[in-house]
């Protein structure tokens, strides 16, 4: 099987080539990864090296509590941090408590074997998934001390089927896995994988500290203007269609609206904005300008939602219509209500919790998404009761990076 693996990832890459031609976001992905040996000319071969690898933006914001700590405790390692996708990549590329950040190279035998000469880590940190054969079996031919931390398995997945022991004996290469809940360690146990502890999510940690930093933004807090306020974050065309009929034809005019698009292509940016009845401006247009006069807020940059969130009296997280539910954890951290659209969530655990304890509300359509939010708005006490749920769900749960870090304390 894995030499039918390694033709067909050939052939994929050749096709992804001749794809980025077309495609920016698949040009990203590849031209990208001609960086990658460059940027490791940084590793010296007498460096200590911890390396992780996030597949994009959310993964590396699991990682970001573990990485933080590492730099604390061990000074001297160096850093290097990798991503598969453009998304995370373009966004964090400049991460500065990473020694170097890159692109993982393609899960080619010959990249992969050449990547882990370069880095030499002392300790391999791989976030929730990313199992790629080719890579996982240069880290076992190594030795490289690897672990999986905010893991979370899936019976519907190859390693679990009859026909997945192919990928089953790659899951050797790891140390250790550091489980999100107990269903994953049980599927682990039930293919004699026993080196797992039921950890928690390291998401968690990072919203949690979220609460200590200075989230006051003064031309939000201007916008705002004291009144009721739904922020809607990292929202896809399904999410904005729900938005724009939702303010076009039930709002009042005491409601304000805070649209933080997960694309912020100026075209993009435009095409929604145009389809805004009501009086909107963007946050590159704020200056100058009395904010508290408009109704919609488009925030037409990144770096800014998990401060923007704290303005909240309502949240709406998107992607669940779309490619993947975003992060709901950095609203409820804020003791925020959470809705968000309701056929892309199964996989993200926190999803189903706090829908099953009342602090999160998912919709499918239009009729859904304009009664919940009509509810939210006029219902005061329906909001601090999901609130708290959300706020108290996510302390409950810090404590993921302690156990991980006492790991590798014991194994450097």
């Amino acid at each position: 099987m894995i030499f039918i693996y390694n033709c067909v990832l050939h052939i994929a890459y050749f096709f992804l080539k001749i794809i980025a031609i077309f495609n920016p976001k698949i040009k990203l992905f590849v031209e990208g990864r001609k960086e990658t040996f460059d940027k490791l000319k940084s590793i010296n071969p007498t460096d200590s090296v911890f390396w992780i690898h996030a597949a994009s933006l959310g993964e590396f914001e699991q990682a970001r509590p573990i990485i933080e700590r590492l730099k604390k405790q061990y000074p001297s390692y160096k850093i290097v941090v990798t991503f598969f996708s453009p998304s995370g990549y373009e966004i964090r590329k400049n991460y500065n408590l990473a020694d170097t950040v890159c692109y993982l190279p393609f899960d080619t035998k010959k990249k992969v074997q050449q990547f882990i000469k370069h880095v030499h880590p002392k300790i391999a940190i791989i976030v929730k998934y990313e199992f790629w054969p080719n890579l996982l079996n240069e880290l076992q031919r190594t030795n490289t001390k690897t672990i999986l931390v905010s893991g979370i398995f899936r019976k519907d997945q190859l390693f679990f089927k009859k026909h997945g022991k192919w990928m089953r004996n790659f899951l050797t290469s790891f140390h250790h896995f550091f489980v999100q809940n107990t269903s994953s360690k049980e599927l682990l146990e039930n293919i004699d994988l026993r080196n797992t502890t039921v950890s928690g999510d390291t998401r968690f940690d990072r919203v949690f500290e979220i609460l200590q930093q200075d989230n006051y933004i003064d031309f939000v807090e201007e916008f705002k203007d004291g009144n009721y306020t739904l922020v809607a974050g990292s929202t896809w065309s399904e999410d904005e269609e729900l938005l724009v009929n939702y303010i076009n034809d039930k709002a009042t005019d005491s409601e304000k609206f805070i649209i933080a698009p997960h694309n912020i292509n100026s075209v993009k940016i435009e095409e929604l904005r145009n389809k805004i009845l009501k009086k909107s401006i963007l946050y590159s247009e704020r200056n100058n300008v009395n904010l508290k006069e408009y109704q919609v807020l488009i925030i037409d940059t990144i770096g800014l939602l998990t401060k923007i969130y704290s303005y909240a009296n309502t949240a709406y997280v998107g992607g669940g219509l779309a490619t993947g539910l975003h992060n709901i954890l950095e609203p409820a951290t804020y003791g925020v209500p959470v809705i968000f659209g309701g056929n892309k969530h199964t996989k993200f655990k926190e999803a189903i919790d706090l829908l099953d304890l009342g602090g999160s509300k998912a919709i499918l359509n239009q009729e859904e998404f304009s009664s919940i939010f009509f509810e939210l708005k006029k219902n005061l006490e329906l909001r601090i009761t999901m609130g708290e749920i959300n706020k108290n769900y996510v302390k409950n749960n810090i404590g993921a990076t302690d156990i991980v870090i006492n790991y590798i304390n014991q194994i450097i």
